[in-house]
């Protein structure tokens, strides 16, 4: 498989279609790549369901796709916190559904769909609403409840470097639900501070291979 490398963030993410699935990477701004967000907030793409950490922070990156009314849903773990005014907003008029994740459940939802698990039980969230309705089964004397994979149609994610191959190496926490989420998505493309010639990335440094990568960008700004 040959990465493409491309001119701007509106070619990277171009082809997004109404209704699909769009996993966010970044914990709050940390590794969230604004820039290929607000691509896609110029390409007009809509009624999308969104899976990330959170809903978003104040009025840019993830609050801004938000904001202009194109998330139909949203799948994440912490939906609020004190800047998450356009979710707010959105939510109690109920113009957007929510569904919430335990974080641990959310990366392991996304991990599973990257490995081809058709399902799998977890303790989490048992004896809560989020377990209403859902199966559950007792194994070795302990609840569990029966959780599936969440796969994507195309994954937006920052890392720090990537070789022309696609090879990608993460800054600190902003590698988060990164490396997960390229592996769950049919398409997944990485907006990078830097691109470098192949071979100059140590392959042990290597985080995400480049067989899970189809775009990268170079924007110059890294994913904080």
């Amino acid at each position: 498989m040959t990465v493409h490398v491309c001119s701007d963030a509106d070619e990277a993410v171009s082809g997004v279609e109404d209704g699909a699935t769009v996993l966010v990477g970044g914990f709050g701004m940390a590794g969230m790549p604004v820039e290929l967000i607000d691509a896609l907030i110029r390409q007009g793409a809509t009624g999308l369901t969104v899976v990330s950490n959170n809903a978003g922070n104040g009025d840019t990156g993830l609050a801004a796709l938000l904001g202009k009314g194109r998330v139909r849903r949203i799948v994440c773990s912490f939906p609020r916190q004190s800047d998450s005014w356009v979710f707010d907003r959105l939510y109690r008029a109920g113009r957007i559904e929510l569904e919430v994740v335990p974080q641990g459940t959310l990366a392991e939802r996304m991990r599973a769909a990257g490995a081809g698990i058709g399902a799998f039980f977890s303790p989490t969230g048992v004896g809560t609403p989020l377990a209403e309705g859902r199966e559950t089964r007792e194994i070795a004397g302990r609840t569990y409840v029966l959780e599936y994979p969440i796969k994507g149609d195309l994954a937006l994610i920052g890392a720090h470097r990537a070789d022309r191959m696609g090879n990608l190496v993460y800054r600190k926490t902003a590698r988060n639900f990164g490396p997960v989420m390229a592996t769950a998505a049919t398409t997944v493309v990485a907006q990078v501070s830097e691109i470098v010639d192949v071979g100059a990335i140590d392959p042990e440094a290597v985080v995400t291979p480049s067989i899970y990568v189809d775009r990268i960008v170079r924007t110059g700004v890294p994913a904080a």
